[in-house]
């Protein structure tokens, strides 16, 4: 059993709402701009978790900040028009606050993106803090944006920190609260063998059965 959470912390690209395409299509362009090979959708999906500022250094050495500002130009182009939220996320954002449940968001999107697609799509109500790569001193899966994001609060096994890949359940051990894997797709063999993920849900609406039934 786990603790029934004080406040439930979320990933967003790919917890909450579907990144994959804008994702692709704008580190395809950043490729392009610098004559490198495109990514299938399937490489998308097994590189991209970290945050740019931890992540570009190694891929583009002295030109990272110029691949980050490519990258920056393609993505606030499509992003907000790319917006498609899972089923079910609003309801259960909504059940959270219902229930007097605590929300934040902590995401490796430079907060600025994160917090225009909150707003377009009326979410920011629900959120105590939306929290994005360089909001705070380090970005996940450094514990710093959790305690950002819990607003003064301490983390602990009563925070749950929901999320889809190994990154969010690192960040969940390494800031000590419980690990949430919720996506529709089950964990590959090994995926998460290094930070084990305390419960999975398939979608939004298990989750908020969990939290309505007080069965965590």
């Amino acid at each position: 059993m786990i603790p029934y959470p004080r406040a439930v912390l979320f990933d967003w690209d790919n917890t909450l709402v579907d990144s994959w395409d804008c994702i692709r299509a704008s580190y395809n362009r950043m490729f392009r701009h610098f004559g490198m090979p495109e990514w299938s959708m399937e490489e998308v999906h097994a590189n991209v978790a970290r945050s740019l500022r931890d992540s570009f250094p190694q891929m583009f050495g002295e030109r990272w900040e110029e691949a980050r500002e490519v990258f920056y130009d393609a993505f606030g182009e499509i992003h907000i028009t790319h917006l498609k939220p899972f089923d079910g996320a609003e309801t259960l954002l909504a059940g959270l606050a219902e229930a007097g449940i605590q929300a934040g968001v902590v995401s490796n999107k430079i907060g600025a993106f994160l917090r225009d697609e909150a707003t377009a799509l009326g979410w920011t109500g629900y959120f105590t803090h939306l929290v994005g790569a360089g909001d705070a001193e380090a970005d996940k899966p450094h514990p710093a944006p959790v305690r950002a994001a819990l607003a003064g609060g301490v983390p602990g096994p009563d925070v749950w920190f929901v999320g889809d890949s190994p990154i969010d359940m690192e960040c969940a051990v390494k800031s000590g609260c419980t690990g949430i894997l919720m996506r529709p797709h089950p964990p590959k063999p090994g995926e998460f063998d290094a930070f084990p993920p305390h419960r999975v849900f398939d979608s939004c609406a298990g989750l908020l059965a969990a939290v309505r039934g007080g069965r965590p």
